[in-house]
């Protein structure tokens, strides 16, 4: 039987850099996911584990008995115990890894590999299997692309567990319940600490559960919209240094603290508002429209004040002239420095003006793509249902 789960991305709506400094932030999960199969091997004669990222066009391959013989001292496997990964068994991980022989240019694949190799050796033990990974999430574009991997990968080694409670007879996607979340979520955390050293736990944490979190000095509150919001997200495909950025904004916060207290404060506030916009109930298109009125203003703000904090780059300003013609609002998403960036979509907006914006952002060289926001978490499929 073949399982297969799918994992959401995230942005941030409001708040990134003014979050590190005890302000209130935003993120919700959009429709673009990560995919992850797994097929379990039916012979006896096959002794063998199979990665395969087809976006990446790489396979990898293990024999059982090497993985168990490198892994011995795990012993049976613990999908009701979310467990970090020693140091010996990163080292042993890590063996396992460079055998594969990752091609130079795609050597940053290696944590999400071990990530792997933990995961499902801690979950499934030593089982020959098949597992193929898509996705619709660029990769180090600030989307949350490691994290919904991660939750995918957890979701679909527990699908094959008899750690959670699911009806494997139903046919299409199907949720898994809030206790089965929070083991998921748990192990999701464990393969993005081996990707990312020390994540905040936040995007694994808005793929598993979905719609929208609000987190302020590392407590994260789940809220849910009443409010279907479309974005346009432009992938400017500028890479940035988050650390680099993060030290950027303290060291100025160091040499004006008064002035980047207000503008924490005022971050504060408009996350704080957008989120109660976002869990008000639209009565009406006039109100639905208003509401986009509001959330556009307090966009625009805090772009405005990510600029003062100094995250901005020359491509995200080609991207809010871009849209600023359409009388479009619009705010980088994540560190900044490049990465993403939001353009809300209102409801009223024609296709044929979405059509202009995607034709001008592209021949730029940038990405555009279009994503629901706020829906559900992580799914899985039974029997190939989907």
């Amino acid at each position: 039987m073949e399982v297969k789960t799918r994992a959401p991305g995230k942005i941030i709506l409001a708040g990134e850099h003014a979050v590190v400094h005890g302000s209130t932030a935003v993120a919700a999960c959009i429709d673009l996911y990560t995919y992850v199969s797994l097929r379990p091997s039916l012979s006896e004669n096959d002794d063998t584990l199979e990665l395969l990222l087809k976006d990446m066009e790489l396979e990898f391959s293990w024999s059982i008995g090497r993985i168990k013989e490198t892994l011995s001292h795990l012993g049976s496997p613990f999908p009701s115990t979310p467990t970090s990964c020693t140091a010996e068994s990163v080292r042993c991980i890590a063996a396992l890894v460079e055998e594969q022989n990752i091609p130079e240019a795609k050597i940053g694949l290696a944590t999400g590999v071990s990530a792997f190799l933990w995961l499902y050796t801690s979950i499934q033990g030593f089982k020959p299997a098949t597992v193929v990974v898509t996705s619709d999430l660029p990769l180090g574009a600030g989307l949350g692309s490691s994290a919904a991997f991660c939750v995918a990968l957890s979701a679909v080694l527990l699908g094959f567990s008899d750690s959670v409670s699911l009806d494997k007879n139903h046919q299409g996607w199907l949720t898994y319940g809030d206790s089965d979340l929070d083991l998921l979520n748990k192990w999701a955390f464990e393969g993005e600490k081996l990707i990312h050293g020390k994540p905040s736990g936040l995007d694994n944490t808005v793929s598993t559960y979905g719609n929208i979190i609000k987190f302020k000095s590392g407590s994260l509150t789940r809220i849910k919209s009443n409010m279907p919001l479309k974005m346009l997200i432009t992938n400017t495909k500028v890479g940035r240094n988050t650390k680099a950025l993060v030290t950027g904004v303290t060291e100025r916060t160091f040499r004006h603290p008064d002035v980047m207290g207000s503008v924490f404060n005022a971050v504060d506030s408009i996350s704080k508002e957008l989120s109660s916009i976002l869990e008000s109930p639209a009565l009406d298109d006039l109100s639905k429209t208003e509401k986009e009125r509001k959330l556009e203003e307090l966009m625009e703000m805090n772009q405005g004040l990510l600029q003062c904090m100094g995250v901005s780059h020359a491509s995200i300003e080609t991207v809010l002239r871009t849209t600023l013609k359409y009388k479009l609002a619009t705010k980088l998403t994540g560190a900044g420095g490049g990465g993403c960036v939001l353009t809300l979509l209102p409801t009223l907006l024609s296709g044929t003006v979405v059509d202009k914006v995607i034709a001008e952002l592209e021949s730029c060289g940038f990405q555009c793509l279009i994503a629901g926001i706020g829906g559900n978490g992580v799914e899985i499929c039974f029997h190939g249902s989907s």
